[in-house]
């Protein structure tokens, strides 16, 4: 029987939790200038909608209206130490019939002994994987295949992208990787640092959404959708899997109102996973939740009505 997920490296002396680098960062160009040129058919993603990395793809893909241009694989919410799994049914290789996606870091390098990571862009042609880095692939999405895109929408605009980049890596920081760090802290010292950061930059986001409609102006960019899987799991997992408790997503009028918005973008709730959501996060890290128990809630209606287009706007 396979063992429980752990942590093992990505610990540090101190009890922080240190995310490991993602070791795949080619890029697939709409020139031709590297070695992956951008082709409809050609690539595949493999990610698992339990996870909010993978979840950024998912997005991408969906908001772009890539799904004839790239094809995708599921994996199965639950992981052990083996890694994510393709168990059958719905969560079913059908590119390369792997069994476990570490085949696919094994096939693209034999050496790689890391912990293994969806989302994963691999090239059907070449049989590797281009990239397991989400924000790349979340970027490659946008700009690399415009010529197969159903929609018209820039997530990275160039007027913006000095703005998106900055609030980027702060959201990344203290919110994405933030709810993480609480959660897997293996000190007072290191949680309480990253639960104080974490309630900082929520505040923080709470009085920027009381002036606009999303982070950056009336048209959402890729940094609201890269906060986004952070929040839609906020209640349901963080507050209480990761102890991020001192206030529910639903406690901010503001950041509650911008979810349910996003959430309700055409396509967006679609990808949202919910049960597989829950099923890993609370069976997967044993170390938190001995017990393997899925809470049946909280009830949380994402299709409650907003008011972010007609609220007052700052001129």
């Amino acid at each position: 029987m396979a063992k429980s997920f752990e942590l093992g490296r990505e610990i540090a002396k101190d009890g922080r939790f240190e995310r490991q680098a993602s070791v795949f960062r080619r890029w697939v160009t709409s020139d031709g200038s590297s070695e992956f040129p951008a082709e409809a058919g050609r690539y595949h993603l493999y990610v698992c909608l339990a996870c909010p990395w993978s979840h950024r793809a998912v997005l991408g893909r969906r908001l772009k209206g890539l799904e004839e241009a790239i094809s995708i694989s599921y994996a199965d919410p639950y992981r052990d130490e083996r890694g994510w799994a393709f168990s059958g049914g719905e969560f079913r290789d059908q590119i390369n019939d792997f069994s476990f996606l570490k085949e696919a870091y094994a096939a693209t390098d034999p050496s790689f002994d890391g912990r293994v990571t969806v989302p994963v862009l691999w090239d059907k042609h070449t049989g590797q994987i281009v990239s397991n880095e989400s924000s790349d692939i979340l970027r490659m999405l946008n700009g690399a295949f415009e010529t197969w895109a159903t929609e018209s929408v820039d997530l990275y605009p160039p007027p913006l992208r000095g703005q998106i980049d900055a609030l980027n890596q702060h959201i990344y920081d203290d919110v994405n990787n933030g709810v993480y760090k609480a959660g897997f802290a293996r000190s007072q010292k290191a949680y309480e640092h990253a639960y104080e950061r974490l309630f900082a930059t929520l505040d923080e986001l709470e009085r920027r959404l009381a002036g606009s409609r999303y982070l950056l102006g009336e048209a959402p960019t890729e940094v609201d959708w890269r906060l986004f899987p952070t929040l839609v799991r906020f209640d349901a997992v963080y507050y209480v899997h990761f102890k991020c408790n001192q206030r529910r997503l639903v406690d901010y009028p503001n950041l509650w109102a911008y979810t349910r918005d996003l959430y309700q973008q055409p396509g967006i709730a679609e990808t949202v996973a919910m049960d597989q959501i829950k099923r890993h996060y609370y069976t997967t890290h044993e170390f938190l939740n001995p017990s393997g128990i899925v809470p049946l809630g909280p009830a949380i209606d994402f299709l409650a009505p907003h008011d972010r287009s007609q609220m007052a706007r700052q001129g």
